[in-house]
């Protein structure tokens, strides 16, 4: 543990006010001039949008999805598939919404107790009101599908309330359970966009405008972190660098696997369900692979230490950092 708490790489420091600053700047004037609104953005009532019965577009792409790369899902009559896919696709936009209120309140609650002058009030703010569109653009594309999906697991709706708690109490937390709940989200919809099955105009339309404001998003919790980490003490930064890949692991399960009323609503055979979710070694690897951008984050905040390696290692979502920001899977598998 000693050499632990000791281990800050040079590259770690924190990067000086005037960039920081700088880059809250950039971030809120991105915001005010390149914004989104999904009732102005997306043409819901567009014929190319229509969602309608037996459309083989919402067969779960075998490249991308988990569910869709099992061989189990692949032997599924036609129509069965296409009803799994809009279940799941319409299950995933619940669970973003459901994630994204609780990031509104963490962010109202962040907010609510910063000093005057204070750049990430205006920035927090933006984002607070971009999440609220985003809410509003997952459950339109919700009740669009006709699917009546609960989003995640119902112990994660049930602690949703205190989770907000943790921005102003734990900010650092908070955060980790930020990028915790958005880089899976952001990592999923991006293998998606860049893989060439096709996909229903209106799920492609969501994900879409959701990657293009979520970057700033992420951005914004790196900076923060990158910032404010290095200046933590050495017990702290230890303590923060086991929380990491444990908050990660959590969240990812909260909300990449479907609730149980999932596998009950297609009799999904309990096996093929842990197969899937995480024991084949394509799941496995779809596990380390949404975590890269993190653990190339960990390395520049100080929190990569033998500790916290093996940590990453037994959770299942160790491998090496990202290269750079959003580098695709198949560069990184």
């Amino acid at each position: 543990m000693t050499e632990a708490l000791k281990y800050v790489p040079e590259h770690a420091k924190a990067t000086t006010g005037d960039n920081y600053d700088q880059v809250l700047d950039d971030l809120s004037s991105a915001s005010v001039h390149r914004n989104f609104d999904p009732y102005i953005d997306i043409d819901w009532d567009s014929p190319e949008l229509a969602i309608t019965d037996g459309d083989p577009r919402w067969v779960l792409s075998k490249n991308v999805d988990p569910i869709g790369r099992h061989p189990w899902y692949q032997e599924q009559p036609l129509e069965k598939q296409i009803r799994i896919g809009m279940w799941r696709q319409a299950n995933v936009a619940k669970v973003g919404l459901q994630f994204e209120s609780i990031l509104i309140r963490g962010l109202m609650q962040y907010s609510f107790k910063l000093p005057n002058s204070a750049k990430e009030f205006r920035y927090t703010t933006h984002e607070a009101k971009e999440e609220c569109n985003h809410t509003l653009m997952f459950q339109e594309f919700v009740n669009r599908t006709g699917m009546d999906v609960p989003g995640a697991k119902t112990s994660f709706r049930r602690i949703s309330p205190v989770i907000p708690l943790f921005s102003t109490i734990f900010p650092t937390i908070f955060y980790f359970g930020v990028l915790g709940g958005e880089e899976p989200i952001d990592h999923i919809q991006k293998d998606f966009l860049r893989n060439r099955d096709e996909m229903h105009p209106s799920m492609l339309a969501v994900m879409q405008l959701h990657v293009a404001e979520e970057a700033r998003h992420i951005s914004f919790a790196h900076h923060l972190l990158r910032e404010t980490i290095p200046q933590k003490s050495a017990a702290q930064r230890f303590i923060l660098s086991i929380m990491l890949p444990i908050v990660m692991r959590v969240l990812c399960g909260a909300i990449v696997v479907p609730p149980k009323e999932f596998r009950r609503e297609f009799d999904i055979p309990r096996s093929v369900f842990k197969d899937i979710f995480w024991r084949s070694e394509s799941s496995k690897q779809f596990l380390r692979n949404v975590f890269g951008d993190v653990r190339m984050l960990g390395e520049q905040c100080g929190l990569m230490n033998p500790i916290s390696k093996f940590i990453w290692k037994i959770m299942g979502i160790g491998g090496r950092p990202s290269r750079f920001r959003s580098e695709p899977t198949y560069a990184a598998a």
